[in-house]
Formats: structure tokens, C-alpha cells, sequence
């Protein structure tokens, strides 16, 4: 099992960066991982992810702004969040998808992102 723990979260202003980290407790290399966010009242909705060749995807609302990124060395996964806007706002959660066992996925706990002035 992986355990997943999201961190860097908080409150920027609109235009503000932040940059997210989520630390895994084992090995990632054969897991496509992902980010994604759950704002109030809303359904949970990719971000963004990436496979285990570095090959990238991203939801069209944050293309050009965000970048999502990994080093399996160790067992880590990024999200750099720019030109951050107010409808970013929401909870950010990590997970993971093993790439040859489908019921092999996780999620970590989530980190919140506000973006107010």
C-alpha cells in the first residue's frame, strides 16, 4: 500500500504561485500520478498527471499555468500552480495509479488552496 501526503497548500493572492508536493511512503515508479481538486460543492475534477515515461496531461482551466511534475528518486510529485486565479480554489489531492493493476490506487488526504484577496 502507498500512503500519500500532500503539503505547500495555503492562501495566495490572485496572480500568486504556489508550488505543491506530494510525498509518497514507497516506490512511484510504476504508478501514473495525478492531481486533483474538489472546490465547495462541486465534483472532483483532474488537474493534471503524469505517467511513468514523464508524459503529461493537464485540464484545459489550467494549461499554461500549471506544471506537474515527479522525481522518482524520491518518491515524489509536484504541482508549480502560476498566475493562480480565485476559481483555483479548492482542495488539491494527490493520487496514485498503478500502471498494470487497475484496483492498485490511492489518494492522499488533500491540501487546501485559497486564492483571495
Amino acid at each position: 500500500q502507498v500512503q500519500l501526503v500532500e503539503s505547500g497548500g495555503g492562501l495566495v493572492q490572485p496572480g500568486g504561485s504556489l508550488r505543491l508536493s506530494c510525498a509518497a511512503s514507497g516506490n512511484i515508479w510504476l504508478y501514473t500520478m495525478g492531481w486533483y481538486r474538489q472546490a465547495p460543492g462541486k465534483q472532483r475534477e483532474l488537474v493534471a498527471t503524469i505517467s511513468t515515461r514523464d508524459s503529461t496531461n493537464y485540464a484545459d482551466s489550467v494549461k499554461g499555468r500549471f506544471t506537474i511534475s515527479r522525481d522518482n528518486a524520491k518518491n515524489t510529485v509536484y504541482l508549480q500552480m502560476n498566475s493562480l486565479k480565485p476559481e483555483d480554489t479548492a482542495v488539491y489531492y494527490c493520487n496514485a495509479d498503478h500502471v498494470a493493476f487497475s484496483g492498485l490506487r490511492y489518494w492522499g488526504q488533500g491540501t487546501q488552496v485559497t486564492v483571495s484577496s
